[in-house]
Formats: C-alpha cells, structure tokens, sequence
C-alpha cells in the first residue's frame, strides 16, 4: 500500500470531492502525497441555474467547472500527473445508479482500489449523507468492493461524516458519528475558490454552508474500524 495513493475518493457526481474534502486534498498533495478522484457521473440530472438548456449541456459544463476545481486543488496537470496523483471520470446515468447493475459500479470501485493501491478510501456513507440514491448506490458499491477485498489488501475506509445527526429519522438511524478530522484553515482561501468553481452547484455550495459551517475549515470523516 505504500506506493500506492495517500487518498481515493469515489463519489457519484462532479462537487462531491470539494465539500467536505478538498482541504485534506489539498493538505496530502501540498506533503507529496499522490492521491486520486473517480467520479462516476457527469452531474447531467442536477440544477442548471438557468446557465444552460439540456442535461447534455449541462455534463459539458460540469466537466469544464470539475477540471478547474481539480486544478485548484492541485490534483490535475503535469507535476501531480508527474507524482502518481489520478482522476478518472465515468459516465454512469447521473440520478439513476441505482438503476445500474450494482456488479459494474462495485467492480469499478474494486478495480481502482486493486490498481490505485489507496492507503485511504472515501466515499459517502449509508445513508449517503443526504438520503441521495446515487450516493446511497455509490457507499453499497464501494463497501461491496472494499470487503471482496483479502484483508491485508483493504484501505483503511472513510465516510463523510458530520456531527450533526441528519433532521430526517430514516437518515438519522444510519448516521455514523466522525472519527477523524482535519483541520483546513490554512487551505480556507482555495477551498473556497475551488468549491466557486462548481457554477451550477451554487444552491448546493449556499445549502452546505447554511447547515454545516465549522466544516468548511473542519474536514470530518468516519473511519470504519
């Protein structure tokens, strides 16, 4: 595992990677550290904000915003393609991976953690944070893959997390408490730049903030133990 990434997120949708992990991103990359992002969709179900008329527009431009946060953070272009750091996006239906046999999203999760040999694994947890189905899918395909896995070839597996129990009861009955946490208050600047780069997400970014402040500069995660 060693020469292997520090960090792999799996996440469903272009945005999910800023949120609630850009500063630890961005922490790891700025040590030396390779790490690695795969996105499944191209976000074309999401809100348009009135900045474009089909979903097919809206995945292009999704695409363009996802390459200049990664650029931000400092994931993409030639010294972290040059020090092993990866990005790969698939174009699963944004909205329907639920719809998808479970068995092509896990062998996906399975394939990178096999080939990318990730010390860490991100991704959302049970409840999928908020409920969304293409996360709820995405935490099942990861978990699926990480326990195929021979035990002494398994990252160690991390969930978003936040200490705030979700409103929702169904929601709140998944909820894992966080285990770990970063502090990223020297990366605020270009955390928030890059969260800026996702446009369309404007309602998203104003939503994250409102309910959860303290994770702007306070990355937290659960660490599956």
């Amino acid at each position: 595992m060693s020469e292997g990434l520090k960090l792999l997120l799996i996440v469903p949708h272009p945005d999910d990677e800023v949120y609630g992990a850009s500063g630890t991103l961005m922490g790891h990359l700025e040590a030396g550290s390779a790490c690695g992002l795969v996105t499944l969709t191209r976000g074309e179900a999401g809100r348009t904000l009135g900045l474009c008329d089909s979903p097919e527009e809206l995945a292009r431009m999704r695409e363009v915003e996802l390459a200049a946060c990664l650029e931000v953070i400092g994931l993409t272009g030639e010294e972290a393609r040059a020090g092993g750091s990866v990005f790969e996006h698939h174009r699963f239906p944004d909205k329907y991976l639920k719809d998808q046999p479970l068995s092509a999203l896990t062998e996906v999760a399975r394939e990178a953690m096999v080939r990318l040999r990730p010390e860490v694994v991100l991704t959302f947890p049970p409840n999928g944070s908020n409920g969304h189905p293409d996360h709820v899918t995405t935490h099942r395909a990861v978990k699926a893959a990480w326990d195929a896995l021979p035990d002494g070839e398994r990252p160690r597996l991390w969930y978003y997390a936040s200490d705030v129990p979700p409103e929702n009861e169904a929601l709140r009955a998944e909820w894992l408490p966080p285990n770990v946490r970063h502090d990223v208050t020297r990366f605020i600047v270009r955390k928030l730049q890059a969260i800026a780069c996702h446009r369309t997400q404007a309602l998203s970014t104003v939503d994250f903030i409102r309910k959860y402040p303290d994770r702007v500069t306070q990355e937290t995660f659960h660490e599956v133990r």
